[in-house]
């Protein structure tokens, strides 16, 4: 089964609290279970670098980091993830499952930060070159549920609803933009139903 298809690199895209990381371990785990090498990872930190880089980003402390500190931080994370752990396996027949990649600085940073888009889908192709998702879920939710379900504390929980709320609208506006390659999920259903959604999709890929 494997060596008739190509290995996909799949990234899983929402707001913090929509459910993603949950739908791409499981996704993970399903791939596994039917015998296809896969690999799991997640922007920022899905490399050793990445870690101290996602250390720096989510730390409560640093609230007054500057927006373009941001932005090349996470630039640099997804350069070395590219380098060390995505390009790698899918060069090697392993497919890619990321929790997060090039959408989610898009629409954080160009639409919640303000800082300019085309500044940013620039950097994006400079760092990612011919790498791109061939299926993106992003599960979409309403703001206020998002942050219901939220655990973790994190500098971005510094941020009010209006932050999050324009970090949904990017969200919407990529997936409108990239129809072909992004499918919106809603994320108010259970984690079966959208499990269930997300396979049916993928299975397509696998035969």
């Amino acid at each position: 089964m494997n060596g008739k298809r190509k290995a996909k690199f799949i990234t899983f895209e929402g707001i913090d609290g929509c459910g993603k990381s949950t739908q791409a371990k499981r996704l993970f785990e399903h791939l596994k279970r039917i015998g296809v090498p896969a690999k799991l990872t997640l922007e920022p930190g899905g490399t050793h670098i990445g870690s101290l880089i996602r250390n720096i980003l989510l730390d409560p402390e640093n609230k007054h980091m500057d927006y373009m500190t941001e932005l090349f931080l996470y630039m640099a994370d997804r350069s070395q993830h590219i380098k060390e752990v995505i390009a790698p396996c899918l060069n090697n027949g392993i497919w890619v499952i990321s929790d997060r990649f090039y959408d989610a600085t898009v629409a954080y940073q160009g639409f919640g930060r303000g800082i300019d888009k085309e500044f940013i889908e620039m950097l994006n192709k400079k760092v990612c070159q011919d790498i791109q998702p061939d299926i993106t879920f992003l599960l979409d939710c309403p703001v206020k549920v998002a942050m219901e379900r939220k655990s973790k504390n994190d500098r971005f929980d510094q941020e009010d609803l209006l932050f999050y709320q324009k970090v949904r609208e990017g969200y919407l506006y990529i997936a409108e933009k990239y129809q072909k390659r992004v499918i919106v999920l809603d994320a108010t259903r259970s984690i079966y139903e959208i499990e269930k959604v997300v396979l049916k999709i993928v299975k397509n890929y696998l035969f």
